[in-house]
C-alpha cells in the first residue's frame, strides 16, 4: 500500500492501472466512476429500485452497447451489482453509500453554487 488510503490496487477491469500505482492513483481512478455525466445518470435512477439493462437503455436514451460499458465501469468501481434472471440483467445499487457520496457531492455544490455558477456556459 502506498499514499495511505488503504485499498489494494486491481489490475482488472476499464480503470486500468501501471504495477506501481499508489493507493491515491487508485482513488482518483475510483472517482472516474463518479465523473461521467450517464455514471451519474445510473446512479440516479438505480437509487430507489433496480432496473434492467434495457429500461435503462430506454430512460437515459443510449445505445444499449454504450450503457453496458459503463455499467461496466460502475460494476468494477463496486458501485453497482447485477443480477441475471432469464435473459435479463437487473443492476441496482450495490451499496447505499454510493448514494450518499452522491447526495454529498450535491450537497458540496449547493453550499458553493455562486463559484459553480461560474462554470456554466451562457448563451
Amino acid at each position: 500500500m502506498n499514499g495511505g488510503v488503504g485499498v489494494s490496487t486491481r489490475l482488472d477491469g476499464p480503470f486500468r492501472l501501471s504495477p506501481h500505482a499508489t493507493d491515491v492513483d487508485l482513488l482518483a481512478k475510483y472517482f472516474r466512476g463518479f465523473g461521467d455525466p450517464t455514471r451519474l445518470r445510473i446512479l440516479t435512477l438505480l437509487r430507489h429500485e433496480e432496473r434492467s439493462v434495457g429500461e435503462l437503455v430506454a430512460a437515459l436514451e443510449q445505445p444499449q452497447p454504450k450503457v453496458s460499458n459503463h455499467l461496466a465501469a460502475l460494476r468494477w468501481c463496486g458501485f453497482v451489482s447485477a443480477e441475471r434472471r432469464g435473459k435479463r440483467v437487473f443492476y441496482r445499487l450495490a451499496d447505499e453509500r454510493v448514494a450518499n457520496v452522491v447526495d454529498l457531492t450535491k450537497s458540496l455544490l449547493v453550499d458553493n453554487q455562486d463559484h459553480a455558477a461560474r462554470f456554466k456556459v451562457r448563451a
